[in-house]
């Protein structure tokens, strides 16, 4: 009996490394724990752009349903790669909210096909620079990605912040009701990882959202009618929506891609350094960009939006350690489901964003951390500094100011008014290119 105690105490070790050998069956809640800590982000800015797009709400429905499989789809090529496609690291995919400011200006404007002809061009083109990687990845220094990765971590704050209140926009935002959700579930993950032993103890999120969608249920805060009159099974159309490739559109979307792609690289560099203690190699950075931007054009010919790395996950993966492909393709396969079976992720929808939010402040202060660390392996040179505290104070203290940006063109508010990370990221390359290098240790 002992010997089969301790085979499997070692085989659930094997969650902290890339490819050892899992029980599926013990997997399972860390792979879930992934899915739960990206449901709502994913399928978020799916409702905030049909809305101001004017689709119904059926089809609002099918196409997140289509998101949930098309991320599950993309996080499985990341993992696991398909030609040259995918990075082969732990890299969760979803709906970014990068495109939303843009898509919102696109969709009233010219309708929700020229947002489908607009991603399928911009993704080819991301996809495309994805697999040259090799030939502009050196402009990227590892500064550069330190400072995003940073940036990245900052600017979701404010996003699990608003979780924590019951998410912006809606009637009852910071109500006591969304703080004590919020607050138990926080405290429910804190306690738990400090009380758990072993491989456990990485399933403290899971807990705290389990904890919290329970209190949510007795407080009455769960809305259980998106379950009503669900089909049993629903499987995506093949081009719902006839692409429109309109110039102006094609032009502000492939802009907000190259930002994306900033996004991705400092996901993928903040997962090699914080977890796997390596840089980045530039096989790896252009597999994630590749799937990246090919993935998303293949989510436009299924009426979706792009899909993309998400930072949230790299921030539980921080923090839990657990890299372990098959653990994190077990995520991808409920993702899968969830979106064949619409009654499944009907359920995962009804999750409070306040529940979310408890958990997801942490996360991502994992990140602003991880990015900090970065900078500190990157060395505390004079250039380096220099770089890190002016891409930071730029991008971080102009965005807070949008207004500065109104002498500027409609493209170039859309793309860096509210945008922190791409603003650190132009800001950072600039230094990077016109610092001098000569006399640094």
């Amino acid at each position: 009996m002992a010997k089969v105690k301790n085979k499997s105490e070692v085989s659930m070790e094997n969650i902290y490394s890339l490819d050892g050998k899992v029980p599926i069956l013990k997997s399972v809640p860390f792979g879930l724990q992934h899915v739960l800590a990206m449901f709502v982000a994913n399928i978020a800015p799916i409702i905030i752009v049909t809305a101001a797009s004017g689709l119904s709400v059926q089809e609002t429905a099918s196409l997140i349903q289509t998101a949930m499989i098309m991320a599950g789809i993309g996080t499985l090529v990341q993992l696991f790669s398909v030609w040259k496609l995918g990075a082969r690291l732990p890299i969760v995919m979803g709906i970014s909210f990068t495109f939303v400011s843009v898509f919102c200006y696109i969709g009233p404007q010219w309708g929700y096909e020229a947002v489908i002809g607009a991603v399928i061009v911009g993704g080819i083109i991301e996809g495309l620079l994805g697999l040259f990687a090799k030939y502009w990845r050196k402009i990227i220094s590892p500064i550069v990605s330190a400072c995003v990765v940073t940036a990245i971590g900052f600017s979701l704050l404010s996003v699990g912040a608003n979780s924590f209140a019951g998410g912006a926009g809606s009637a009852d935002f910071g109500s006591a009701e969304n703080w004590i959700l919020g607050s138990v579930t926080l405290v429910c993950c804190i306690v738990f990882n400090i009380l758990a032993k072993g491989h456990l103890k990485q399933l403290s999120v899971l807990f705290g959202l389990v904890v919290g969608y329970i209190v949510a249920i007795c407080m009455g805060k769960v809305d259980f009618s998106a379950l009503e009159n669900i089909a049993v099974v629903s499987f995506p159309k093949i081009m719902p929506y006839k692409p429109v490739f309109n110039l102006s559109a094609i032009v502000s979307v492939t802009m907000i891609f190259l930002v994306s792609a900033t996004e991705t690289i400092g996901d993928t560099s903040a997962m090699t350094n914080t977890i796997l203690k390596r840089e980045a190699t530039e096989k790896e950075i252009s597999g994630s960009l590749a799937c990246d931007g090919l993935i998303s054009s293949l989510s436009a010919c299924f009426g979706c939006m792009p899909i993309t790395s998400f930072s949230q996950n790299v921030g539980l993966l921080a923090m839990t350690k657990v890299i372990n492909r098959i653990t994190i393709a077990i995520g991808a396969g409920i993702l899968i489901l969830a979106g064949i079976f619409p009654a499944f992720g009907a359920i995962l929808a009804t999750l409070p964003e306040a529940v979310l939010g408890g958990c997801t402040i942490m996360m991502f202060g994992n990140i602003v951390i991880s990015g900090l660390q970065m900078i500190g392996s990157c060395g505390f040179t004079q250039r380096n500094i220099t770089i890190a505290a002016l891409s930071l104070s730029i991008g971080l203290g102009f965005t807070q100011v949008p207004e500065m940006f109104n002498i500027f063109p409609d493209i170039i508010r859309t793309i860096f008014a509210e945008n922190c990370v791409a603003v650190v990221f132009l800001a950072a390359i600039i230094m990077n290119l016109i610092m001098p290098k000569k006399g640094e240790s």
